[in-house]
């Protein structure tokens, strides 16, 4: 299996990135990684070249950059090369911690959408409180959405939550402003009409409050709603953790119990890391396509690394594409 990886993408590239590769060479002997980027600043991160390679580039599309225009541009840029490696088959998947917007048109323009797939979506898996997680798209892919979207995205975080996160009859949630039936604008009352009519695990509405809560496997919206609900949990978890660090560094008592605490803190604050979970899935491609965070560390670029491997060994891809066909029939 060969993933191809922009090393020169987020803001700590190419050193984590690079770090982070290695780290899942070793740990999966079934992968290849190809780094794409300046191999003068990706060479002394390296410590061990076995199965892994790189691509030499210069260019690279940098967080400013009009995300299209790039695209179309940056013809050598490393993001560029990096999906040209996936669509050309020369790799199964890929991964960039780069500009989401230019990822996403690299995604949709070199990768290519599935046949019955209209809108792409982008789908983080965010904690919950018992540590299970859930996946929520779209989360900004698209700020537009019709019904019939979201109902690809349902089908698309099922196949994923099923093949990947190993939940069986991943229980599918829309977002809305109440969980009753008729709750919500046209778009929501629409996509409800068209989810209760598939084999889908269909849970209903669910609201914001309850997302932590783990109230389902898989939480669908448009675009926009999503982007903003996403803010949110990361504002409020970051929000919570520096009360939380005042708080507990006030005084000496304080201190002292943060001591004693900080085993139980550690524990809380890994549970609710985004990179134990991976990056954020572009859905709907024809090859799994994963944005790591911007601030990746080399930690979670290995945990990106885990789950393109998963997506790919466990074939998201054609799970989508058998899904898309059966509803259409």
């Amino acid at each position: 299996m060969k993933i191809a990886i922009d090393a020169m993408g987020g803001d700590h590239a190419p050193k984590e990135v690079v770090i982070g590769a290695q780290k899942a060479i070793e740990h999966f002997p079934d992968i290849e990684i190809t780094l794409v980027g300046n191999e003068t600043l990706i060479r002394p991160y390296i410590t061990n070249d076995e199965r892994l390679s790189i691509i030499h580039t210069e260019q690279v599309i940098e967080a400013t950059d009009e995300p299209v225009r790039a695209v179309r541009r940056k013809k050598e840029a490393s993001m560029v090369l990096m999906a040209n490696e996936v669509s050309e088959g020369r790799a199964d998947a890929c991964i960039s911690a780069g500009n989401t917007g230019a990822l996403m048109a690299a995604g949709l323009f070199i990768v290519g959408r599935i046949d019955g797939i209209d809108r792409p979506a982008l789908a983080p898996t965010l904690p919950t409180i018992d540590g299970k997680g859930f996946v929520l798209l779209d989360v900004g892919a698209n700020v537009d959405a019709r019904p019939e979207h979201l109902l690809q995205y349902a089908l698309m975080g099922a196949a994923y939550a099923e093949k990947v996160r190993g939940i069986s009859r991943p229980r599918i949630g829309l977002l809305n402003v109440g969980t009753e039936d008729q709750k919500g604008n046209e778009l929501a009352k629409k996509a409800f009409q068209l989810m209760q009519q598939t084999s889908l695990n269909f849970v209903g509405n669910v609201e914001a409050r309850d997302l932590l809560e783990g109230v389902a496997d898989v939480v669908v919206i448009d675009g926009f709603t999503g982007n903003v609900a996403l803010k949110t949990i990361e504002g409020t978890a970051i929000a919570v953790f520096s009360m939380l660090k005042s708080a507990l560094t006030s005084n000496v008592v304080s201190k002292m119990a943060a001591l004693a605490l900080k085993p139980q803190l550690m524990q809380l604050k890994k549970k609710m890391d985004y990179a134990e979970y991976g990056g954020a899935a572009l859905f709907g491609l024809r090859a799994p396509v994963i944005k790591a965070h911007g601030s990746s560390d080399a930690h979670a670029i290995f945990h990106a690394v885990r789950q393109a491997r998963e997506m790919v060994a466990n074939d998201v891809v054609q799970t989508v594409k058998q899904s898309v066909a059966e509803i259409k029939q």
